[in-house]
């Protein structure tokens, strides 16, 4: 079968769901499908085209740049041609293109199936309130035109402002989790690096975007210390100079105030996050918005043995309460944040599960079957 991917952010741009479009691309390539990722040439030091493994990826040049999307002018083109050469239409939301997709595809006779990953929420402002509202719009239309579309979990499809309006064509299909097991030199030479002898360990996976809640993390750390007084956070993932955010620039004086607590790790390999998670004694993830659907570095970090303390918003509070393996807690709650990872920490016992249990939940191969599965219905139907 010939897929066609269509996001406007992927690799080397590193966010939940460009590691997701590439798990998943890569999994049913390997599986033995013609599998195109048509993104954006948001860099123009990124090939037009190239192949990523068995993974050929096609860039459409970028004219400008509005807030965090970009402009492409000749986008038509290119999705036409590469939509009359596939199967069936994978478009990942949110997406500005996603409506003119959803009906090239059926223009053209080909299945289309939108996975919606997130709501859209750019930061404060007149002018990005528009740019949500059409956004918004155009990822609508597309729902209404497309065959299906997909969510990671029940509970984000019913409190999503997208995706309660569209829950007749809405499938449920558990994002795709992917980490090796630790290395025992990679874990030691973390430790080492970072002086970790004798200190409780926070993670903290994720870049520092609006939506992350970095400030709330920053802001516990005067409640932990009060019961666990020597720690470190570990932050893995970008945090200088991230696309479309000034979050590390505006945190930067409360960084400096409580930097004998905090080390930057930076962009790792998924072997360097496998040691990364295993690692620390809970990871955290205090998203504030529905831009946090899901949060795939919660399962990641179970499935290294390590609990995860997450914000109580749909969909991100599933993975702690299906395995029991952590806490949720309010959100822009720095006490109730504290006191879940002091709490988290003191009885760490209790809340860590067998890896094999993590991964009978969130199982890679039930994810690609079930997207197998949609597929086929899809190019059946408009075969």
């Amino acid at each position: 079968m010939k897929i066609l991917f269509a996001l406007t952010y992927y690799r080397p741009h590193v966010s939940g769901l460009t590691i997701y479009v590439e798990r998943l691309a890569h999994a049913l390539a390997e599986r033995g499908h013609e599998v195109t990722v048509l993104t954006s040439r948001y860099d123009a030091s990124l090939p037009a085209e190239e192949h990523d493994g068995n993974v050929r990826v096609v860039r459409v040049p970028v004219a400008c740049r509005i807030s965090k999307g970009v402009v492409m002018p000749s986008y038509p083109l290119y999705a036409w041609r590469e939509i009359r050469h596939h199967d069936v239409v994978s478009i990942h939301l949110p997406q500005f293109e996603a409506s003119l997709l959803a009906f090239m595809a059926r223009l053209a006779g080909k299945g289309s199936a939108l996975t919606y990953h997130c709501d859209l929420q750019l930061p404060p402002g007149l002018f990005n309130r528009i740019v949500d509202q059409v956004v918004f719009v155009s990822n609508y239309v597309a729902g209404l035109v497309a065959n299906v579309v997909v969510a990671y979990t029940e509970d984000y499809a019913t409190h999503s402002r997208f995706l309660s309006k569209l829950r007749r064509k809405t499938h449920i299909i558990p994002p795709p989790v992917v980490i090796p097991q630790a290395d025992e030199q990679g874990c030691q030479g973390l430790c080492e690096e970072h002086d970790l002898e004798g200190k409780k360990v926070i993670g903290f996976a994720a870049r520092f975007a609006a939506e992350k809640g970095v400030e709330y993390l920053l802001g516990a750390i005067p409640y932990i210390r009060t019961e666990i007084p020597d720690f470190k956070i570990l932050f893995a993932g970008e945090y200088e100079n991230v696309l479309g955010e000034r979050v590390y620039e505006r945190l930067h004086p409360t960084i400096e105030e409580y930097k004998d607590y905090i080390s930057f790790l930076g962009v790792l390999s998924p072997q360097k996050m496998a040691d990364f998670f295993s690692i620390c004694d809970v990871t955290v993830l205090p998203s504030v918005n529905s831009t946090e659907s899901f949060g795939l570095v919660q399962v990641e970090s179970m499935l290294c043995g390590t609990p995860v303390v997450a914000s109580n918003l749909p969909g991100v509070r599933v993975p702690t309460g299906i395995t029991g393996m952590g806490e949720t807690v309010p959100i822009r709650n720095e006490v109730a944040l504290a006191e879940a990872i002091v709490r988290v920490i003191n009885n760490r016992d209790q809340f860590v599960r067998p890896r094999e249990e993590i991964e009978q939940t969130f199982s890679l191969e039930t994810t690609l079957e079930l997207y197998e599965q949609l597929f086929e219905q899809l190019k059946s139907k408009r075969g």
